[in-house]
């Protein structure tokens, strides 16, 4: 059993209220659950919506048929009305004639008057959705009360007067099976999980200028700041934003920064100084459509081929684009031990879609992961008599120090080409010497620790789904459903976008000579193209999406469908 609750309205309505309790409602129960975000670039106004499709089933991403249409205003059902299912509800405070979906009439206004709170309206609706499937009220009361503890009694208590007088004026119109509370679990978003997965990866200073969507991840740690002493830092602009990271990261503590396409723009330059410096860095970029202000609230993966290019020159740098919520706690877990380890940047590229998405997921294992410092310890340094901070090595990483830890020398960078103790140099020798040297740590994560791609389907296919990132949800239903259908096809979803892990690919397509079928948030096929500029294999089709919106699993599958007919 699945269901897609929609909530909509205007900016200012109260959504994110009733979001974020229908959802955690929800989860406490034992749904699974998957809720996404549909917002305009404004404070007031617009027309704005969430999802949240739960069932009792894995919920792997969004759906565009609405079982219920929780209305807060006209246009809402305006616009909803052809995609609530025949056989769905539209709840709203009032009447609509000539309405082919059942309305039901919920007096949220005058409950919330007689009650003696106006701002209660919105739990109205909370109670009528309960009651509407046949759930009781006891846990969404505890949710409640964790919402409201820090408004006062009075608030508390005409909220909960609220939610039991709806409850007990409606009729049950859906029985949803019994489901057990999911132990073990938590609810999180994508930017709750990459900011966490930083934080368990031991960063110290976190600097950003806030920048739609990516604000939810330094706003996550800011949190955190004072629990876990973590300085966290407004700057003036994102050039600002970057330094203050690279400054934090030069001194000895692990640090990031973060913003989306506009912003990452901004800093690229500092981006090739921390190549050339070989300066652990880790960048959050969390993409929006573009260019330029583009589309500030929306979603797309239009950003692959600018971040795995950004800034000028020959220099390692790691890209990985998280599949999901778990995923991206993981992978920027990781993205902190390889920048420091490897003494590079990481771009970790998420969108809005993942960012602002919730989903339940196993609880992270925290007590599994180990944080792998880069820098020499101080009694190595105590020992060294002449520092070289860019030594000649096997593998191209040379001794990472921070200031002031060699006693007997000093620590220097440089942003021109240098020597191995950091001189700033002209010879053709040494600079055809240091971007060998800086190469080798490339190859050196290739052979250790680049991560191949995520297989799904039987081992003989004739055509294969690819894709990068936060498609990957959409794609497993996508999948399941042709399968379903009778088709004979796999999926393969990259998390590591660069470099790239090319030889999974390569066996499938070549041992069941496969048709491949790309799928992107994009208009111009930029991972298709990179597949084929790393491996020579050309996409046979491409099934694209650039309106701002992510794909749902069944856009896919009717999409993929056509391909195969």
């Amino acid at each position: 059993m699945k269901l897609n609750l929609v909530i909509g309205g205007e900016a200012g309505q109260g959504l994110a209220t009733l979001n974020k309790i229908l959802s955690k409602t929800f989860f406490r129960m034992g749904f699974n659950i998957y809720s996404s975000k549909d917002y305009e670039s404004r404070v007031r106004g617009g027309h704005n919506f969430m999802s949240i499709r739960f069932g009792t089933e894995e919920v792997s991403g969004p759906e565009v048929k609405e079982d219920i249409l929780l209305a807060l205003n006209q246009e809402t059902i305006e616009v909803h009305q052809d995609k609530v299912s025949d056989d769905g509800y539209i709840l709203y405070d009032g009447i609509m004639e000539d309405l082919d979906k059942e309305l039901i009439s919920i007096e949220a206004k005058k409950v919330a008057k007689e009650v003696g709170n106006h701002k209660a309206a919105n739990i109205v609706f909370v109670g009528a959705v309960l009651k509407l499937l046949g759930l009781d009220l006891d846990l969404s009361k505890e949710v409640i009360k964790d919402y409201f503890a820090s408004k006062g009694e009075d608030v508390l208590k005409t909220n909960l007067e609220a939610l039991e007088k709806s409850y007990e004026e409606l009729e049950v119109k859906l029985k949803l099976p019994e489901v057990s509370p999911r132990k073990d679990e938590i609810l999180i978003d994508g930017n709750q999980a990459l900011g966490l997965g930083a934080i368990a990866g031991g960063v110290q200073f976190y600097s950003a200028y806030p920048m739609t969507p990516a604000t939810g991840v330094m706003n996550y740690i800011a949190s955190k700041e004072n629990e876990l002493g973590i300085v966290v830092e407004q700057a003036e602009d994102e050039i600002a934003a970057i330094m203050m990271a690279l400054g934090g990261s030069y001194s000895g503590i692990r640090s990031m920064t973060g913003s989306s396409g506009g912003g990452f723009a901004l800093m690229v330059e500092a981006l090739g100084l921390a190549g050339i410096a070989e300066i652990p860095l880790v960048i959050a970029e969390v993409q929006r459509p573009g260019p330029a202000t583009g589309l500030p609230t929306r979603t797309e993966q239009g950003d692959l081929l600018f971040a795995i290019n950004a800034s000028q020159g020959d220099f390692p740098l790691m890209v990985i684009a998280p599949r999901d919520n778990e995923d991206a706690f993981y992978q920027s877990f990781r993205a902190m031990n390889i920048a420091e380890n490897y003494q590079m940047p990481v771009v970790i590229l998420s969108d809005q879609f993942l960012a602002d998405s919730k989903k339940n997921i196993k609880d992270f294992d925290f007590e599994a992961l180990e944080i792998k410092d880069g820098f020499i310890s101080d009694e190595e340094a105590a020992k060294i008599k002449e520092y070289k901070r860019y030594q000649f090595t096997e593998d191209g990483i040379s001794p990472l120090a921070y200031p002031g830890q060699i006693v007997d020398d000093v620590v220097l960078i440089d942003s021109d080409e240098h020597d191995q103790k950091g001189h700033i140099i002209e010879d053709s020798e040494t600079r055809i010497k240091m971007v060998d040297k800086r190469a080798k740590k490339l190859e050196k994560l290739i052979a250790e620790d680049l991560l191949e791609p995520k297989y799904i389907g039987p081992e003989e296919i004739d055509y294969l789904l690819v894709g990068w990132g936060s498609t990957y949800g959409p794609l497993v239903e996508a999948r399941e459903l042709l399968e379903d259908e009778g088709s004979r096809i796999g999926l393969l979803s990259f998390s590591d976008v660069w470099p790239l892990a090319t030889s999974k690919l390569i066996e499938l397509i070549n041992n069941n000579s496969a048709e491949l079928i790309v799928v992107e948030n994009n208009a111009t096929g930029q991972f298709a193209k990179l597949i084929r500029s790393e491996s020579g294999i050309a996409a046979n089709y491409q099934i694209l999406k650039y309106d701002g919106r992510p794909f749902s699993g069944k856009e896919i599958y009717h999409r993929a469908e056509e391909v195969i007919r």
